[in-house]
């Protein structure tokens, strides 16, 4: 059945039937072009495909757009879905893929800003995107915490992910691996250099400031 997908927010509010159906059931519910089914995805797994696009992009209004875009290809590819991996394992996938892709995108904005106003042909520099804080840093720890995600911002793609996933999704070793197509034990020499490196910074910020 073809529809038009509204807005994610308007899907949520509208309650599903079988809200508790198991995902395999939910799978073949959409892939029957089912828009109660549709409902149910979005509201089971929406916190979760936001939350890991705004750990990775800071920013309120990139992850609206990423989750918008990962339930969209979601709605326009899941007959082609087998079930190698979980659906939640799919939808992480897809959540950090297209987050990192809108990193990529905004940096190379902002490369070229730079230097097209080097160069003369524009009068002002794009500003940066601001920073988000999550709701954690509105608390007494907020300055590190802001310290924190400043860094593991600038961790290679790989690591950030890695690191996210475990300890702001807080995924399991073997769940972060599927996400990642490696194996555990790559999972965990990338949180490992990760942690290093985020100690090592953290550390010389303290004593800097």
């Amino acid at each position: 059945m073809a529809y038009g997908l509204p807005l994610l927010a308007t899907l949520a509010e509208v309650p599903a039937p079988g809200a508790g159906a198991a995902d395999a059931e939910l799978v073949a519910q959409l892939q029957q072009g089912s828009e109660a089914a549709f409902r149910t995805l979005v509201a089971r797994f929406q916190g979760r495909v936001y939350s890991t696009a705004f750990s990775l992009l800071r920013s309120a209004e990139e992850a609206e757009d990423v989750a918008q875009e990962v339930f969209v290809e979601v709605y326009q590819t899941i007959g082609r879905f087998r079930g190698e991996a979980a659906l939640s394992t799919w939808l992480y996938r897809l959540a950090t893929s297209r987050a990192l892709h809108h990193r990529r995108r905004l940096n190379t904005r902002k490369r070229f800003a730079f230097f097209t106003s080097l160069l003369g042909f524009t009068n002002h520099l794009l500003h940066d995107v601001p920073d988000h804080a999550h709701p954690q840093a509105l608390l007494e720890e907020a300055q590190q915490l802001h310290l924190l995600h400043l860094h593991i911002g600038r961790l290679p793609a790989q690591q950030q992910v890695a690191f996210t996933l475990r300890y702001e999704q807080e995924l399991r070793y073997d769940e972060i691996a599927a996400v990642l197509d490696t194996s555990v034990a790559a999972v965990e020499s990338l949180l490992y250099r990760a942690r290093h490196t985020l100690r090592q910074h953290l550390q010389s910020t303290t004593r800097h400031v």
